[in-house]
């Protein structure tokens, strides 16, 4: 794939057009959903990616293999970029170079990268741990040289704002950028006041993440295209929203004996095949098959 036709090259020719809004997968079935609402991306959440996976917390649960295998299966299944987390890198510089040639030969427009302490956890939790922010730097260094000459995009994630406070944050995200990455991540924004402290502070391409229960959830699209970011996760929307749906239909199903009342709450057979691309499949096994 050329650089000219590549995801990465779509997504950034996106974010050159406005904001980019990619709401969390936390797996390809989803991701599909994501790419027929008409988002110009998706982002492969490592908290769903864990959930759905292992039905488990977002705590550094996921090895390397497990990830990049999740991120592979959904680059397959939608053909809209596929923004990934790569959490810490799994290890030193020589996984971290593994890491990244894993991702790019998964098809992955983009990976961000944090500075947590391994095992990781959540950016929304207390109790994370940061490593020293010039030897991430480094460690960001080595990812753009794993890169190579393919076209993938690097996101230099900090975790400082809950840790250590904005100006830590701030001061993180500057030196990432100076270490070269396309695009620089302050994760763990609460409220508006902070989101509004982070694009003043912080210049050139930046992404935000908006995580549902938060004051920050209240600022739009337009509203953070206004400020100066340049990629907006969404990273927890459908997977809250899945979740409450299935409890309902679950609960209904064990009180009356029948799913019959959440009917109207599901989507039809018909319009599942066809997400699925059920008459594709059947298609091709009509002309190939015996």
């Amino acid at each position: 794939m050329t650089a000219r036709t590549s995801p990465a090259a779509r997504l950034r020719a996106g974010m050159a057009e406005g904001i980019v809004m990619a709401p969390g997968a936390a797996d390809a079935l989803t991701a599909r959903l994501v790419e027929r609402a008409g988002f110009p991306a998706v982002y492969m959440t490592g908290f769903g990616a864990t959930a759905a996976r292992l039905g488990l917390p977002d705590l550094g649960l996921m090895s390397q293999t497990e990830m990049t295998e999740h991120a592979r299966i959904m680059t397959r299944a939608v053909t809209i970029p596929v923004v990934a987390d790569a959490d810490t890198g799994y290890g030193g510089p020589a996984n971290l170079h593994r890491t990244v040639r894993e991702y790019v030969q998964a098809g992955v427009a983009a990976i961000h990268l944090e500075d947590q302490v391994a095992p990781k956890r959540c950016g929304q939790l207390a109790g994370i741990r940061l490593v020293d922010a010039e030897e991430n730097a480094r460690r960001l260094a080595c990812a753009l040289e794993a890169r190579g000459e393919d076209d993938l995009l690097v996101i230099g994630r900090t975790d400082a704002l809950p840790a250590m406070g904005l100006d830590e944050a701030v001061r993180r995200a500057a030196l990432y950028a100076q270490a070269g990455v396309d695009l620089v991540f302050v994760d763990g924004v609460k409220r508006v006041a902070e989101v509004e402290a982070i694009a003043r502070a912080v210049p050139g391409p930046k992404v935000v993440s908006i995580v549902d229960g938060t004051e920050a959830v209240a600022l739009t699209a337009a509203d953070l295209q206004g400020m100066g970011f340049s990629l907006a996760f969404y990273a927890l929307s459908a997977l809250f929203s899945a979740v409450r749906a299935m409890e309902e239909t679950l609960a209904a199903l064990r009180r009356d004996g029948t799913p019959s009342g959440r009917a109207d709450a599901m989507t039809s057979y018909g319009a599942f095949a066809d997400l699925v691309d059920l008459a594709g499949h059947q298609a091709r096994a009509d002309r190939f098959g015996g």
